[in-house]
């Protein structure tokens, strides 16, 4: 039994050697196939023909033109871009003008937005609806609209309407008080007239007014001052 295992050992051991030796062989052959196929230089071909390409059109605006002619973005789809300018506003009639005073804190003006409005004191840099009063002089004055300086006589914005008008007569109330007609001296006309808007309750003194300076009547006080353009004279309620 021992003799048949060993024999069958040594058959095993055989094969193994033929098998080793076999792959041996094998393993030899593939290395010189592989050294000799990659020892070979490789043969470079030619380059196949080129043919050049057609040269491009340089480009034209002519080429372009139905582009330009049909806008895709403009309604009309016309190349002509109307700019649709809004004309500015007409100009207001200028402010009227009624007088000009200086009490010593500098000049001030009295002007109404339209002739014959109530009218207010203006200073320098103020507005008088839709005009600004840049400069004021005894012969001309500076108004400014809308970034633009305009220069004018005093005699064109004055209220004509106002010099001339004659003052209103109250309307008789009887045959009795048509008759009967009372003169007045100009010492009971003296006295405060029209209010000077914003200037503190001050009122102007009206025409033909010649209480001396100090008098008080209604509990206004008549004040007579000087200024570059002469008097000025006006009524200042008592404190």
């Amino acid at each position: 039994m021992r003799k048949r295992l060993l024999l069958l050992d040594l058959l095993l051991l055989a094969l193994l050697v033929v098998l080793g030796e076999r792959v041996r062989q094998t393993w030899l052959e593939a290395r010189k196939r592989e050294s000799v196929v990659l020892g070979q230089p490789l043969k470079q071909l030619p380059p196949p023909p080129y043919a050049p390409l057609a040269p491009v059109a340089p480009s034209t605006a002519a080429a372009y033109s139905d582009v330009a002619q049909q806008m895709l973005f403009s309604a009309d789809r016309n190349p002509t871009v109307i700019v649709e300018v809004t004309p500015p506003p007409p100009m207001p009639k200028l402010p009227a003008f009624y007088g000009l005073i200086n009490l010593g804190d500098g000049p001030t003006a009295f002007m109404a937005v339209n002739a014959g409005g109530p009218h207010r004191e203006v200073r320098f840099g103020q507005d008088i609806g839709e005009f600004k009063l840049v400069k004021v002089t005894r012969d001309e004055i500076v108004l400014e609209w809308r970034g633009e300086k305009l220069t004018r006589k005093l005699q064109e914005l004055v209220d004509r309407a106002a010099e001339q008008s004659p003052a209103a007569e109250p309307a008789p109330a009887s045959r009795a008080a048509q008759t009967s007609v009372t003169t007045i001296s100009p010492a009971q006309r003296s006295g405060p007239g029209m209010e000077l808007g914003g200037t503190g309750g001050r009122r102007a003194c009206p025409p033909g007014d010649t209480s001396p300076a100090g008098t008080v009547v209604d509990g206004y006080r008549r004040v007579v001052k000087e200024s570059p353009f002469g008097s000025v004279c006006q009524w200042e309620p008592v404190k």
